[in-house]
């Protein structure tokens, strides 16, 4: 049963379209920028305030793609946010983020058996499945809450902390720490907005921001109790494995390893799930559907995915001068793959704008597409984002909003800050 439900976004004049406006974002606006873009102006020059520059957004698929697949002509090294950082405070802010090339590869090669398929399947589905259980066990019962607290928020927080081997009552500062960096363009979140020129005494910082402190100094005292010692926790490896091409990490680069892994190991999945949550309440009939057959799920999350759109882009710089989509390319500009306007993208996806969890061969982009630079974590988050609604979906009688959705203030982030919702439950399975 396809959704019957088809709300196209409101049309955007190429003349007053501007991804710089974060408000827009912040009131879900950003849909019928991008559909403009795709049709007008699918590699579009937006303009910036300055200091900033202006960047090139690419909102089509297919050159979202072929920008991701070609490291050589679009690098990352240069950094990854719309953000520009001096150049000679870009090695001290550089993660695996904004490496190119082999010494990424090794980087990556860290960890990255950690996040495969069959490790996760092996060693972590049960407990996670354990954990997904305790997380809905919590939160239903307050028949009122907010999903994003209860739920999106302290499930994928949980999972991180088993991996980091942290203690559990750690998971609040944890959280907190990734909304102010990520959400550093968000007044609700951030003492010291991106914007603000208060934000230049922390230029030095990933985010620009303070609370990347906080996080420096709760990694390394980590890290010296690992150092040496026999653990399996993602710390344990940063600190005692050398990278495959013999050069070790750097005291700058786990700081900068650590702190992409407490935001990233959290922010992506919530999002997701809060995302997908709003969704199936705005489609009844997807999730009765769900309901009727759990077995759709798994196939269902690829939907999640696609429609949540987490992350609505990642940057690149151009290497040399290059011709795409029409538009002529100089070497040093800022390339922004708009990878939510590639979800949307109608000669991909069948009527794009409708939310259908029985839809097939779903080609988003979510993760990244055919780089270097996909995903590392992209296995486990689906994984999370399978296990909750499974144990979610079937415990649902009702569910509706309470109040209003809040979002972030953010064209970097699509995420909610608030999900108000009422529920009743179903007797649990046996």
């Amino acid at each position: 049963m396809r959704s019957t439900t088809v709300t196209e976004p409101t049309p955007v004049p190429l003349e007053d379209v501007d991804l710089a406006d974060l408000d827009r974002f912040a009131r879900n606006e950003g849909w019928g920028q991008f559909d403009t873009l795709r049709r007008e102006a699918p590699v579009f020059w937006n303009a910036e305030a300055a200091p900033s520059s202006g960047f090139w957004a690419v909102t089509r698929h297919e050159d979202i793609c072929a920008v991701d697949r070609d490291p050589e002509t679009f690098t990352s090294t240069k950094f990854t946010n719309l953000e520009e950082v001096d150049d000679d405070l870009q090695d001290l802010r550089r993660s695996i983020l904004e490496t190119d090339g082999l010494r990424h590869r090794a980087l990556r090669k860290l960890i990255q058996r950690e996040f495969s398929q069959g490790n996760l399947l092996r060693n972590y589905e049960e407990f996670l499945r354990g954990l997904t259980k305790a997380t809905v066990d919590a939160a239903l019962p307050k028949g009122e809450f907010d999903f994003v607290k209860e739920i999106s928020a302290d499930f994928p927080i949980q999972v991180l902390v088993r991996l980091l081997d942290v203690p559990v009552a750690d998971t609040g500062k944890l959280i907190d720490w990734g909304n102010q960096m990520i959400g550093n363009t968000d007044p609700d979140y951030a003492e010291h907005l991106l914007a603000d020129p208060e934000s230049e005494q922390y230029k030095h910082l990933p985010f620009r921001s303070p609370a990347a402190l906080e996080v420096f100094e709760y990694g390394r005292a980590l890290a010296r109790e690992r150092k040496g010692g026999d653990g399996t926790d993602l710390i344990s490896m940063l600190v005692n494995r050398v990278p495959e091409d013999g050069e070790p990490l750097s005291a700058t680069d786990f700081d900068n390893y650590f702190l992409l892994l407490v935001v990233a190991g959290n922010e992506t999945t919530r999002h997701t799930i809060s995302q997908a949550m709003l969704a199936l309440i705005e489609h009844p009939d997807q999730l009765a559907l769900l309901q009727e057959r759990p077995e759709l799920i798994p196939g269902a999350v690829e939907e999640f995915l696609r429609w949540a759109s987490p992350v609505y882009h990642f940057r690149r710089t151009a290497t040399r001068d290059v011709e795409l989509g029409g538009a002529q390319i100089k070497e040093g500009d800022k390339v922004v793959m708009w990878f939510a306007s590639g979800n949307r993208d109608e000669s991909v996806f069948d009527e794009p704008y409708r939310f259908d969890v029985t839809r097939q061969d779903i080609d988003h982009v979510t993760f990244g597409k055919g780089s270097p630079h996909v995903c590392l974590g992209n296995s486990l988050a689906r994984m999370e984002i399978r296990l909750m609604f499974t144990e979610l979906i079937p415990r649902l009688a009702s569910i509706e909003l309470t109040g209003d959705v809040r979002r972030v203030r953010s064209n970097f982030v699509n995420g909610i800050k608030t999900l108000p919702v009422r529920v009743t439950t179903r007797q649990p399975p046996p």
